[in-house]
C-alpha cells in the first residue's frame, strides 16, 4: 500500500479531471482503477490515441480500449498486461500509465515532468479554462465541404484559435493566430450560420450550429483579432472618453 501511495503521488496520469465538457463518460477515481470496470470512451469521440496522440487509421494504427481506465489507445500504448481485480484478477490489456500504476513497474519511456504547450494539451483540459469553446465546421476553400471540429480560445493563449478534431482528443491538430484578422458576417443561407476570418488573401469560413453561437464566436474572435486578451479590457476601452 505504501508503494501504491508513493506511485500515486508521483504519477501525473490521473490528476487531471475532465472539466467544462458535457460527457456521459465518467472518469474513474484513482483508487478505483482495476477494482471497478470503467465505462469505455466511445470510439467516435476521438481521432487520435489518448496517450501518445498519434492519429488513428484503419490499417496501421487501430483503436483499442484500456481495460483499466477505458481510454481509447493505439496498440503500442496498450501493449501491456495487468491483473484487474474486477475481472477476477485476470490479466487484461491496459495502457502504459495504468500498467505503471497497477503494477508499480517502470518502463523505459518516462513522460513525467515533460512540459506541454497548449497544442499538446487535451481538449477537455484547455476547454475547462477557455474564453469560448464549442463545435464548429470549418469549410474548405470552395465552400462546399468542410471539417467538423472542436474549437477553443484558451484563457492562457487568448489570441490563438485551437482546433481539435474531437472534444476528447489529447492534442490539437492545428491552430490559427487571430491577431490582425477581420471578422466578417455572412448572410444566412440554407439554414447555415456562416462567418469568416479574413486577412489579406487568407480566408477561413466557419459554420455555427445556431445564430446565437455564431454571434458569440464573432465577438470572441473580434476581441482576439484586436489584441484584447480579456473581456474586461474591452470594457475599459469602451469607457474611455
Amino acid at each position: 500500500q505504501d508503494a501504491i501511495d508513493r506511485k500515486e503521488k508521483r504519477s501525473e496520469t490521473f490528476k487531471t479531471a475532465v472539466h467544462g465538457l458535457e460527457t456521459d463518460t465518467p472518469v474513474l477515481k484513482t483508487e478505483e482503477l482495476g477494482r471497478r470496470a470503467p465505462q469505455w470512451v466511445r470510439d467516435n469521440l476521438v481521432t487520435m490515441c489518448m496517450r501518445c496522440k498519434e492519429p488513428f487509421n484503419a490499417i496501421t494504427r487501430r483503436r483499442h480500449h484500456c481495460r483499466a481506465c477505458g481510454y481509447v489507445v493505439c496498440a503500442r500504448c496498450s501493449d501491456y498486461k495487468a491483473e484487474l481485480q474486477y475481472d477476477g484478477s485476470r490479466l487484461n490489456r491496459v495502457c502504459q500509465e495504468c500498467y505503471i500504476f497497477l503494477t508499480g513497474h517502470t518502463v523505459l519511456e518516462d513522460r513525467e515532468g515533460k512540459h506541454k504547450g497548449i497544442l499538446e494539451k487535451g481538449a477537455a483540459e484547455v476547454s475547462s479554462r477557455s474564453l469560448l469553446c464549442s463545435s464548429l465546421q470549418l469549410l474548405d476553400k470552395n465552400g462546399k465541404g468542410g471539417t467538423q471540429g472542436w474549437f477553443v480560445i484558451p484563457q492562457d493563449d487568448p489570441l490563438v484559435l485551437y482546433i481539435y478534431a474531437a472534444p476528447q482528443d489529447v492534442r490539437a491538430y492545428t491552430s490559427i493566430p487571430l491577431l490582425g484578422y477581420h471578422v466578417k458576417d455572412l448572410p444566412q443561407g440554407d439554414s447555415r450560420h456562416v462567418f469568416q476570418l479574413v486577412q489579406s488573401r487568407q480566408v477561413y469560413t466557419f459554420v455555427a450550429d445556431t445564430e446565437e453561437l455564431k454571434q458569440r464566436w464573432m465577438r470572441a474572435m473580434a476581441r482576439s483579432a484586436a489584441g484584447i486578451s480579456h473581456p474586461e479590457e474591452e470594457e475599459e476601452e469602451d469607457a474611455d472618453p
